[in-house]
């Protein structure tokens, strides 16, 4: 089982963002000034030891490169964001190519919406700083060789030799299938035998009917914390925000169990490869208009992730991603904090250590006779 895990490179200065928030915003900004909305509620987030790392440093990638090989992790997919050519974020993942020492495969998630100053799902008026843009082949062209030097680096994750690439919203693409057609043949030129597109199975995406979709992934806790809200089930409804005894029952949540085996009874088929989360509490980007899963543990991910795995593995899959790395707005990361410290990092090398000895002590075939 290949663990792949969503990694976000927000947590260094852009001018995009300064310019936007002020000078020396990064996602730790939101991270340091949250609050806690109710008694016992485990806010602000904080690294272990403090370290409010700048990605902008090639050793805090090395540091993250170590920590994600003894724990199991098969790769990172990277978020990738592209506007018409122009760049954000881009420094970490041309760090980590450029860094020969770091041993992690990679792939990247493109998250094709537009640049807003109204964090997603926020409510309110979303201001477009940058718009999402697609052109035609020109545009399509300059787009696939920035992929190049990537897809041709061994570490860059590929399935059936063909590099391995998530789209966000494929749905949003206006001519999606002569795109990817374009980047297939580009790939082929290349010695690739086409791009293995996934699609990121947000909330009922069904783009993956396209010939040229390889696979989906599922975008969880988001997707299955969509489909539940449209039913109405085990959602607190908002109000107005009291005291700190009361504002558990003011903040709309859920509990971490019941999403969980929500995600574990869905059926997945073939190439339908499932997510498993950490935690999820988005109170640094939302304050009191927070979504909070209640009761996650490391021991609980422990046992969820073993049985993705082993769910996974009966459905054929061989790939399961993990949200995530570093989604520190989320409370959705596997990186040590001051609370759990290597936790849950330890309960994914446990889950993998505990395949391989299962692996290693497996009963063998018979031998035929000569």
């Amino acid at each position: 089982m290949k663990l792949i895990s969503f990694y976000l490179p927000q947590f260094h200065e852009i001018p995009e963002n300064n310019d936007a928030w002020g000078n020396g915003f990064t996602e730790w900004t939101n991270v340091k000034k949250a609050t806690p909305l109710y008694l016992g509620h485990n806010q602000p987030r904080m690294p272990l030891g403090g370290d409010y790392y700048d990605l902008s440093d090639v050793g805090v990638m090395k540091r993250q490169d170590k920590l994600a090989r003894k724990a199991g992790i098969y790769g990172f997919c990277f978020y990738h964001y592209w506007f018409n050519g122009r760049m954000v974020l881009e420094k970490p993942v041309k760090n980590w190519l450029a860094e020969r020492d770091i041993k992690t495969r990679f792939c990247f998630c493109w998250a094709n919406e537009p640049w807003t100053k109204t964090w997603h799902g926020a409510g309110g008026d979303r201001e477009i700083l940058i718009p999402q843009t697609y052109g035609g082949e020109s545009e399509w062209k300059k787009h696939y060789e920035y992929f190049r030097e990537f897809f041709l680096d061994e570490r860059y994750i590929k399935e059936d030799n063909k590099p391995f690439l998530v789209i966000y919203r494929l749905k949003n693409i206006p001519e999606f299938n002569r795109m990817i057609r374009f980047w297939n043949e580009c790939a082929k030129m290349d010695g690739f035998d086409g791009i293995f597109l996934v699609s990121m199975n947000v909330c009922r995406e069904h783009v993956e009917q396209s010939i040229w979709v390889d696979a989906s992934v599922d975008f969880e806790p988001n997707k299955t914390k969509m489909e539940m809200r449209s039913t109405k089930e085990d959602w607190i409804k908002p109000r107005a925000v009291g005291s700190l005894l009361w504002n558990r029952l003011a903040i709309k949540g859920i509990h971490y169990d019941k999403i969980n085996r929500e995600m574990l009874k869905t059926p997945h088929k073939r190439n339908h490869f499932r997510t498993v989360f950490i935690n999820y509490d988005d109170t640094p980007r939302r304050q009191e208009r927070a979504i909070i899963t209640y009761g996650a543990s490391p021991e609980k991910f422990g046992r969820y992730l073993k049985e993705m795995v082993e769910l996974s593995e009966k459905e054929g899959n061989p790939y399961l991603f993990i949200n995530a790395w570093n989604e520190w707005g989320e409370g959705n990361y596997l990186e040590p904090d001051e609370q759990y410290r290597y936790r849950y990092l330890e309960e994914v090398r446990t889950c993998m250590m505990r395949k391989a000895r299962g692996m290693e002590t497996a009963p063998r075939g018979r031998k035929r006779k000569r």
